[in-house]
């Protein structure tokens, strides 16, 4: 079905788990809007969790280089390649998870389920996306390009974790924390111990906050067979997510004490470890609304540990 032949109401109606007011719901054209909501351009959370790990990566690197703060290109190169590929992966999710998501109330409404979207106009909106993120890619170094291309196995085999393991989380974390790796290999065209500390850490902080995220579909996931660890860990979900998020703060700390930064650096690292701790205490088992905030505000969790790398690393060049 085409979008332009669409009731104007299916069109209007918002996804129930982007916020209000957005971008997409209040300036986009009407034809766009299926498109952008497959992008999830509606909901940017989901590109700042896939951006931060970048930019954690490349203040780390610039730091230890004592080459001053990282240069603005590069970060923006990375937010341009984070909304592209974010847009991409969850294209192609939507695509592979088309029936399952008629299943899932919060799901229901999503451009493909509902006919706004054809999945094969999904697959070419989904390979232009690529081709974004492939031109941004290219901007690095040939080690850079290589491990971004690495990343693609996890994106490929997401889709299908939920209906054979109930740790479909972890393989979002191994293809979400990637970042955690690029913006070091950009920077010094290898790698080395402490970025593998923030792969950890953000795999972990990834899985965490998935799990979080999921509590919203937990009726809806038993009824339609879909696995999460919120499913699994039930109701020890709480105390799972402070586990994860432990290991977070844990690997992360140990890229900060094993590059010898200093006190810029730690101080984001402790404000990152008590926006996370509040997150654990303000979590209810089976509170929708309440998770959803919870798993937005990761956003300012990340940006509190990069705003301490950052500063570091301009001290360090002081």
């Amino acid at each position: 079905m085409n979008a332009q032949t669409l009731d104007a109401r299916t069109l209007d109606a918002p996804v129930p788990d982007a916020p209000r007011g957005n971008i997409v719901d209040t300036y986009a054209p009407p034809s766009w809007r299926p498109y952008l909501r497959l992008a999830r351009i509606d909901r940017p959370i989901g590109w700042w969790l896939l951006l931060l790990p970048c930019w954690w990566s490349a203040a780390l690197a610039s730091a230890v280089d004592r080459s001053g703060p990282p240069g603005i290109a590069d970060l923006a190169l990375f937010w341009i390649g984070a909304v592209a590929m974010r847009g991409a992966g969850s294209t192609y999710n939507d695509i592979v998870d088309r029936d399952l998501d008629r299943q899932v109330e919060r799901t229901r409404g999503r451009p493909i389920p509902s006919g706004q979207v054809s999945a094969r106009q999904a697959a070419v909106f989904l390979a232009a996306q690529c081709l974004v993120g492939l031109a941004v890619l290219l901007c690095f170094n040939g080690f850079a390009i290589v491990a971004g291309f690495a990343s693609l196995g996890f994106v490929a085999i997401y889709p299908f974790m939920k209906r054979i393991t109930s740790w479909p989380q972890a393989v979002l974390g191994l293809a979400f924390a990637w970042g955690g790796l690029m913006g070091w290999a950009a920077h010094f065209g290898s790698l080395a111990w402490p970025p593998v500390f923030l792969y950890v850490a953000a795999i972990a902080w990834t899985m965490g906050y998935d799990t979080v995220y999921a509590i919203q579909d937990l009726e809806d996931d038993v009824l339609a067979g879909i696995r999460s660890t919120a499913r699994m860990f039930g109701a020890h979900a709480r105390e799972a997510v402070g586990a994860l998020y432990l290991i977070a703060i844990v690997a992360a700390g140990a890229a900060v004490i094993g590059t010898h930064l200093g006190p810029m650096a730690h101080l984001g690292l402790l404000a990152f470890a008590a926006h996370l701790l509040w997150q654990v205490r303000t979590l209810r088992k089976a509170d929708g609304a309440v998770a959803l905030r919870l798993f937005r505000s990761n956003r300012d969790a990340g940006l509190l540990f990069f705003a301490g790398l950052v500063l570091e690393a301009v001290l360090r060049t002081a």
